[in-house]
């Protein structure tokens, strides 16, 4: 008898369950009906899907907080970092009233809820205190990493992927309208990055595009800070350093060197690398153009040396544009620069006359004893340069002024005599 009965219940229970499946199976196929594109998100949260739906319709009723409709890729969307289940939109969305529908404009994306680290770095950088400052167009999580397209950094397709991170700075740095409004210094850098040796690489057809240094990789990603911060990667006393992550050859040769040795005694006017290479656009070294203008960079710091290398065969012939002369990397070296004192440099003692053979392959002892530097106005450079210096200036002086003079004396004459044939007055009317 009780056999019986339990066989009963569990036979009413097994109906009436199939019962209430039947129910409601129709409700679990209306969103299929109502909008097919919420197909291809099957994968997302139950929450985020009831907001797919909405959002994915051909003409959604909803809008931002900008005004425009914020229409949902479902199939694009599934395969973006956050799609397929990896997040659903109110992790990001976390606003109270966006629970209920209709509900309002939701404000911006809480980025901090999965990424409290990044978010946190990025108020102590450049971008984060302009914001706090009241300068609104500075960058944002999405306007780096993108809203609902957002795609891991390895993915060719991400905004901040190597190869279209000049084109997602440039959005900021290279448009002069918001450059202007958020008094971004520098100007247009996005521009002179694209037309550098950098730029031209990374765009270029080379085998060595993915170690083309980007703008991440000089000024950081969620560290990134102004220049003037000590803590900066391109503030003046790191730029050695951040340059030695690609050019750690480079770098190693130019600390050994006087400017080098400088830097580590923290002597921060000392050159460094973009003291002569300069920042966003910096050039290919081996052009002809480049060759020529760092003598100028060179003479920044060593203005006595430049004034006399100018006045030499060498400099009026480069002064002319022709790089095929010597310049001051030529004998000094370009990152090895060391004094004349030590025996390591190109030009002591030592290894002068290996220097001069590399242009003068007949070069003898006599010959380096040329004095390059030598000053016009100086009797250390030699009595007898001195000397004829100041007999020839003393003579164009004379010359001036003698032939000065008389100009002036001619001219009295040539007045006077004008002046006497207005008159009617001449020599020959005096006779008659």
């Amino acid at each position: 008898m009780i056999r019986v009965t339990i066989q009963g219940i569990a036979l009413a229970l097994l109906v009436g369950l199939n019962m209430v499946a039947a129910a409601k199976a129709p409700e679990a196929k209306a969103p299929e009906a109502k909008s097919a594109p919420a197909k291809t998100a099957a994968k997302a949260p139950d929450a985020s899907q009831k907001c797919i739906d909405c959002h994915s319709e051909a003409e959604p009723t909803d809008k931002s907080a900008a005004g425009k409709p914020v229409l949902l890729d479902p199939l694009k969307h599934a395969k973006t970092l956050h799609g397929g289940g990896n997040a659903g939109c109110v992790d990001c969305h976390a606003d109270e009233g966006l629970k209920k529908y209709p509900h309002k404009s939701p404000g911006p994306a809480q980025c901090a809820s999965c990424h409290e680290k990044a978010v946190k770095e990025y108020a102590t950088t450049i971008h984060g205190k302009a914001r706090s400052d009241g300068r609104m167009v500075a960058a944002t999580c999405s306007d780096c990493h993108g809203a609902h397209d957002i795609k891991a950094t390895s993915d060719d397709g991400a905004r901040t992927a190597r190869g279209n991170l000049e084109a997602t700075c440039g959005a900021c740095h290279g448009n002069e309208k918001v450059i202007k409004e958020g008094k971004i210094p520098g100007g247009n850098v996005s521009a002179m990055y694209h037309d550098s040796i950098h730029g031209r690489q990374l765009h270029g057809d080379t085998k060595a595009k993915d170690k083309v240094p980007v703008c991440t990789d000089c000024h950081g990603t969620h560290d990134m800070r102004p220049h003037k911060d000590p803590e900066s990667a391109v503030a003046r006393g790191n730029i050695p350093e951040t340059c030695g992550t690609c050019h750690g050859k480079v770098k190693k040769v130019w600390s050994a060197s006087q400017h080098g040795k400088l830097r580590a005694s923290n002597v921060l006017q000392a050159p460094g690398c973009t003291d002569c290479h300069g920042t966003h656009t910096i050039a290919d070294p081996k052009t002809p153009k480049w060759q020529l203008d760092v003598i100028n960079e060179c003479g920044g710091c060593h203005t006595d040396f430049v004034k006399s290398y100018r006045d030499t065969y060498h400099g009026k012939v480069t002064d002319l544009g022709f790089a095929t002369m010597a310049t001051c990397a030529s004998c000094h070296g370009a990152h090895e620069v060391l004094p004349k004192e030590n025996p390591l440099s190109k030009v002591s003692e030592q290894r002068i006359l290996e220097t001069c053979k590399a242009c003068h392959p007949k070069a003898n002892a006599n010959f380096v004893k040329f004095q390059p530097h030598a000053n016009k106005n100086s009797r250390e450079s030699g009595l007898i340069l001195y000397y004829t210096t100041k007999f020839m200036q003393i003579l164009l002086a004379g010359v001036f002024a003698f032939f000065g003079l008389h100009t002036v004396l001619w001219l009295y004459r040539s007045l006077a005599e004008m002046k006497k044939r207005r008159a009617g007055s001449t020599p020959e009317a005096e006779k008659h």
